[in-house]
């Protein structure tokens, strides 16, 4: 399959992409599995594990980059 990007579209994703330290390739296949195949299942190695991910809740906010740096820290 090929898929042709706008040009904004495809900046995002190699930044993004960059950001992981991974090919932009593997970032869409891994966001498009996410989306339609589920969410990844994960091969817990013990209780600390496994009592952490119990722990976690599936919602929240995710803070820019520029929310985490020094200055954003402040605004």
């Amino acid at each position: 399959m090929v898929v042709t990007l706008e040009a904004k579209l495809e900046a995002a994703l190699k930044e993004q992409a960059f950001r992981r330290g991974i090919a932009p390739e593997e970032l869409v296949v891994d966001v498009l599995r996410e989306r339609f195949v589920g969410a990844v299942t994960l091969e817990l190695r013990d209780e600390w594990e496994r009592g952490l991910l119990e722990a976690s809740r599936p919602w929240g906010v995710s803070l820019s980059d520029a929310a985490l740096s020094s200055e954003g820290l402040y605004d």
